[in-house]
């Protein structure tokens, strides 16, 4: 069994710059990607999460839930960037399934637990179970209670960094607009170049993640992406980390189904030894 966490970006299947606008078709390709990985591939193993877009983050970041939450007022949006982020999930939902995936969807506040915004449990056993039973499991991010702050939000990819330490994937998989890590940002600056791998010894690692996200994100751009993924492969033997576009069709298949040649940029350390 091959298990590989993907996250389909917020800025990938929403315009993040029209409020609660899925990108329906984008979403039809990429579930029918996913289907087809899985058929050609039997011994794959799916968790599936997406970011939150156009939905989520505009309660959230009008409230500022990510920093805390704390009076009546910041309760209220709290509720509404939960209800937001689960109608995105059930669109998503609805997708997956026409695509013949036995798709369940975990709602990760239920179990999420924060600590001055660092998870400390979170929907692991669930996802795991899930697994067992031949069910493609989908978390996304989401809100969560704090011990410090009252609550806070969760990023899928921190969900996804909580659950690897309990449950190793050979590899993660966060497919967004742009199709990998540049040296800036391509949506502005047109020599931007592409880097196809960063390890922790490269000498350009942080400096080529310079750029944020291009729209609204309350839980971090391309560097933050960046700086996780490098924490993830120091301390996870062998994983990889693909951070790669999912707009040109057959990237994400691609990204599911070649271990040896991912598209976008391959985050691994190879301090010891290389890459599948």
């Amino acid at each position: 069994m091959t298990l590989v966490y993907l996250k389909l970006g917020g800025s990938l299947i929403t315009d993040k710059r029209r409020v609660e606008t899925p990108r329906t078709d984008v979403l039809k390709r990429l579930s029918d990607e996913i289907a087809r990985a899985a058929r050609d591939h039997p011994h794959l193993r799916l968790v599936l999460g997406h970011g939150s877009g156009s939905f989520g983050h505009a309660s959230a970041r009008r409230y500022g839930t990510r920093e805390g939450v704390r009076s009546p007022q910041e309760w209220l949006g709290f509720a509404a960037t939960a209800d937001a982020a689960t109608r995105l999930t059930r669109i998503v939902v609805a997708h997956l399934l026409e695509a013949g995936l036995p798709v369940w969807s975990i709602q990760p506040s239920v179990s999420l637990r924060c600590e001055d915004g660092n998870i400390i449990s979170g929907p692991t056993e669930t996802v795991r179970l899930a697994l067992q039973r031949g069910l493609l499991p989908l978390v996304h991010g989401d809100v969560a209670l704090d011990s410090l702050r009252g609550g806070t939000i969760a990023s899928t990819e921190e969900i996804f960094e909580f659950m690897a330490a309990q449950l190793p994937p050979a590899r993660i998989i966060l497919a967004g607009e742009v199709n990998g890590v540049y040296t800036s940002d391509p949506l502005q600056d047109s020599s931007a170049t592409l880097l196809t791998e960063i390890t922790p010894r490269s000498s350009e690692t942080l400096q080529a993640a310079v750029g944020a996200s291009h729209a609204q994100d309350v839980t971090g751009g391309m560097a933050s992406k960046v700086r996780q993924s490098l924490r993830m492969v120091r301390t996870l033997d062998g994983l990889q980390v693909v951070i790669c576009g999912g707009s040109a069709p057959g990237a994400v298949y691609a990204a599911l189904t070649d271990l040896a040649n991912p598209p976008g940029t391959l985050v691994h350390d190879d301090s010891s030894r290389q890459p599948a």
